[in-house]
Formats: C-alpha cells, sequence, structure tokens
C-alpha cells in the first residue's frame, strides 16, 4: 500500500465518482422498457437492478483487462492522466443526463482515457489498433445485432400470440420481463462495472502497486459493483423516459424481446472482452422491437438525435481529456486542483439546471421528451 499516494487515491475516488454515475446514466439499458409497459413500479425496478449490477461485477473480468492493458500502454500512463481521463467521462455523463440523452458512459471513458494519454503521452501511448478491434467495430455491430434480433423477436412474438387475449399476452410478457429485464442488469454489471476496474487496475499499475498485465484485485472488483449498483438505485429517470417513451411506443411484447437480445450481445460480449456500450445495444433493441410491431410509431428524431450523441461522445470526452491533461501535465499538483475545482463547478452546476424540470419516479412516464427549463411554474421536486 504504499504506492497508493495522494493522487492515486484521487484517482481512484473519481474512478469510482465515474461509475456512480455510470450506474445513474445506463440504468434505463436494463428498466425503460419494464416501467414503460408497467411490468414494474419505478423504484422496485431501479432496487432490482442495483443489486444486481453489484452481482454482475464479480462474473467475469475480461473486460476490466482490455481497460487497464489494452486500448493504452500501461508503461506510459500516469495517475495524472488518468485522473484527467476521468473528468472528461463524468462531464460527458452528467451533461447527457441532464438532457435526457442516452449516449454511452463507456465511449465517454475511452474517449477521456484515449486523449488524455494521447496529450500526456504521445500518440505512442493510445494503442489505436486495440482501438478499433475492442471499441469501434462493437460500437458499430452491436446496436444493429441487438436491432435486428429484437426485431425478428417481437414479429413472432406477435405472430405467435395473434389469436390468444390481448390481456393474457399482456399479463404473461409483463412477467416475463421482469426475467428479462433482471437479465439485462446482470449483463451491466458484467460488462460496465468492469470498465471502472479497468481504469483502477490500469492507475495500480501506472503508480507500481501492480505488476504489467494483472487483473484487478478483490476490493477493486466490490468497490466497483457497489459505486455503479448505488448509482443505478438513484433512478436515471431523465433517460429512462427517453428510452422507455422517446424512442417508441413500447408494449410488454417487444419489452421483452429487446431486454432478451440486449442480455444475449452483451453477455457474449463480455465473455470475449469486448468493451461494448451497453446503451447502444439497448437502444438499438427498442428501435428494434418498435420496427417489429406492425403499425408501431417510432420516433425517428429522437433516434437521430440519440446517433448524433454516439458519434460526439467519444471525441468530446477526449477533447475534454485532452485539455485536462495538458493543465495537469504542466501545472503539477496546482493544475490537478485547477481541473478537479473546475470540473466539480461544472458539475454542480449542471445538477442545479436538472433541477429546473426534474424527472423522478413519479412522472417518469408523463411524456417522451425531457425538458431542462419547466413548462409550468408547478412543476417542482427533486431532480434525479
Amino acid at each position: 500500500m504504499d504506492h497508493i499516494t495522494f493522487l492515486v487515491a484521487v484517482v481512484i475516488v473519481t474512478a469510482l465518482a465515474f461509475d456512480f454515475t455510470n450506474g445513474f446514466h445506463d440504468t434505463a439499458n436494463a428498466m425503460a422498457t419494464s416501467i414503460a409497459t408497467g411490468a414494474l413500479r419505478p423504484r422496485t425496478a431501479v432496487l432490482i437492478s442495483g443489486i444486481l449490477n453489484v452481482v454482475g461485477a464479480f462474473l467475469s473480468t475480461e473486460v476490466a483487462k482490455t481497460i487497464s492493458g489494452g486500448i493504452v500502454d500501461d508503461t506510459l500512463v500516469t495517475p495524472g492522466m488518468i485522473f484527467a481521463g476521468l473528468v472528461g467521462a463524468i462531464l460527458w455523463n452528467l451533461l447527457t443526463w441532464l438532457v435526457g440523452l442516452p449516449s454511452s458512459s463507456s465511449h465517454a471513458l475511452f474517449g477521456g482515457l484515449i486523449g488524455a494519454v494521447w496529450v500526456g503521452a504521445g500518440s505512442d501511448g493510445v494503442h489505436f489498433d486495440k482501438v478499433v478491434e475492442k471499441v469501434l467495430i462493437p460500437a458499430v455491430a452491436s446496436p444493429l445485432v441487438a436491432g435486428v434480433a429484437a426485431l425478428i423477436a417481437t414479429y413472432f412474438a406477435y405472430r405467435l400470440t395473434a389469436r390468444a387475449r390481448k390481456q393474457s399476452v399482456t399479463r404473461g410478457f409483463r412477467l416475463g420481463q421482469i426475467a428479462s429485464a433482471s437479465l439485462v442488469s446482470l449483463a451491466h454489471g458484467t460488462n460496465d462495472a468492469q470498465k471502472t476496474m479497468g481504469v483502477i487496475t490500469l492507475t495500480l499499475i501506472s503508480a507500481g502497486a501492480l505488476g504489467h498485465d494483472a487483473g484487478p484485485p478483490f476490493w477493486v472488483i466490490a468497490s466497483a459493483g457497489l459505486a455503479i449498483g448505488l448509482g443505478t438505485y438513484l433512478g436515471g429517470w431523465r433517460i429512462i423516459r427517453t428510452m422507455g417513451k422517446g424512442l417508441t411506443e413500447i408494449q410488454s411484447p417487444q419489452g421483452f424481446a429487446a431486454e432478451t437480445a440486449s442480455t444475449t450481445v452483451i453477455l457474449t460480449s463480455a465473455h470475449l472482452g469486448f468493451a461494448l456500450s451497453t446503451t447502444q445495444v439497448a437502444s438499438g433493441s427498442i428501435l428494434g422491437a418498435g420496427l417489429g410491431r406492425r403499425l408501431a410509431e417510432v420516433r425517428w428524431g429522437v433516434a437521430g438525435r440519440m446517433v448524433i450523441a454516439w458519434l460526439v461522445t467519444l471525441p468530446a470526452a477526449a477533447l475534454v481529456g485532452g485539455v485536462s491533461a495538458s493543465v495537469v501535465k504542466h501545472g503539477g499538483n496546482a493544475g490537478t486542483v485547477v481541473v478537479a475545482l473546475v470540473g466539480a463547478a461544472v458539475a454542480a452546476g449542471i445538477v442545479a439546471l436538472s433541477r429546473r424540470n426534474p424527472v423522478h419516479a413519479n412522472n417518469v412516464n408523463d411524456a417522451h421528451e425531457v425538458a431542462v427549463r419547466a413548462t409550468t411554474p408547478t412543476n417542482v421536486g427533486a431532480a434525479a
């Protein structure tokens, strides 16, 4: 533990803060459709999701190894670079949460790290071939695969139940959604909690506390799982509204199909070590489920804004991470403090803006759009 300096401790705390934002930012991936169809009450949904996120964190470490020793050169990385990258990822997560856009927390993390390491260590510090193989290719393929799978599953779900009573079909698929949404939560913990494990492990390697190519210690796995589980329990209601109501009007057969497709893609990718975006997978599944039901309305304007956010996420986080890394590199400890204070101030401002038009468990299904400014003077409450 002699290697755990003050800066390393700050980086670990910041990584867990990112993990926390990842939790409430991505709760919608597992529970948006179940909340939208009424299969689960909002508070019950986020409680189940939070617990299963923690459990899922212990199932695999393949993705963590991809982060800690795959996309960047751990021999060139310093704790200051990692800190700068995390700042970029956290701010992008909070900004997209404010406007209710389900962008990728994973790509925000990758972008922040890539930008910070590039500025701090040069282009040799980034393994661009691994970025393409483990990040960019899955980013394109995974939502398409999940969307096609959900489309086919939705089509057959309605065909096979065409002669059944609608009430019985709805009840049956709502029960199925409890299981399928739970599996998505488990898969989310398996995939996304590992990314923070990888970041902390990379920090410990860069500080000499762990050997090169080391896996995450047990305490890292446990703390990352608990952080993402707590964030999930708080409920990212703004993004839940967009994914549950904004893309398409989801019925229970569609919700079951979307959740099942998401689970399959996420768990398969986690086993193979692909650090994909669970947000993109879940969004692709929901769009596929919307296309799979005849006469279902798909809101392509919302989908278009999501795709733009996906494209911008990695470079935007990389830019913030790079600027932060430059300040840390040239300013030393004073630069680190400046970045921390500026980041905290921006984060506080975003949270304050969210309170102007809060979305919470009681109104998450009231509309399909998320606005920053309140539309009526009576729209008050605690943001979540």
